[in-house]
């Protein structure tokens, strides 16, 4: 009996996951992406996760924006308190990388390290293998817009970090961050359209 049990409780969670990463922006998300914004939330989740879905439409295709969002030369342009992020290990389709993200007065650096598993130019799906993070477990989907001309991103984060802080702070610090990563990538998307 406990067996079931704990594997009801294991198929629950799997469901809950998969549901989470298939987000779709809603009506209140795509009124954002409508304005020209980009839309975030982030909703709680047990043992401090905070759960973000943001998404951000672009005016280049999804081939620029992949080459943006993979260069780790890129990196500080999109998170300003981030270093450039270095390639520890890669094989066909995939790689580890590290991130250095620097702390300020009320936070730590943290350092995070994620596997990534591509699929050129519309998927890039993430998960922690060391570093900081308790937990960290995404994708990022690429959908093409205006037949391939411009391009629809959407974010899913699963993220919890070992800091001291409440969660409902941190979760409020990534509501306002998220959408300021992806005007960033916006912005350096834009301007390298023309070379891609």
């Amino acid at each position: 009996m406990r067996a079931s049990l704990v594997f009801s409780l294991i198929a629950a969670a799997a469901l809950a996951a998969t549901r989470a990463m298939a987000w779709e922006p809603d009506a209140d998300a795509q009124t954002t992406l409508r304005a020209g914004g980009a839309y975030a939330d982030v909703d709680a989740e047990p043992q401090g996760v905070g759960l973000i879905h943001a998404a951000v439409d672009i005016d280049a295709p999804p081939k620029v924006v992949w080459r943006v969002m993979t260069d780790c030369r890129e990196t500080p342009k999109l998170i300003a308190s981030a270093d450039p992020c270095r390639v520890l290990s890669s094989g066909p389709g995939w790689d580890v990388r590290e991130q250095v993200t620097r702390g300020g007065l009320f936070t730590p650096t943290i350092r995070n390290v994620y596997r990534s598993d591509y699929q050129p130019f519309s998927l890039i799906r993430f998960h922690k293998v060391g570093g900081d993070l308790k937990v960290e477990d995404g994708e990022w989907r690429l959908e093409p817009l205006h037949g391939g001309r411009a391009t629809r991103v959407i974010y899913v984060n699963r993220v919890a970090a070992n800091i001291l802080a409440p969660a409902v702070l941190v979760r409020a610090g990534l509501r306002d961050d998220t959408p300021k990563v992806l005007i960033n990538l916006r912005r350096e998307s834009m301007a390298q359209r023309g070379a891609g």
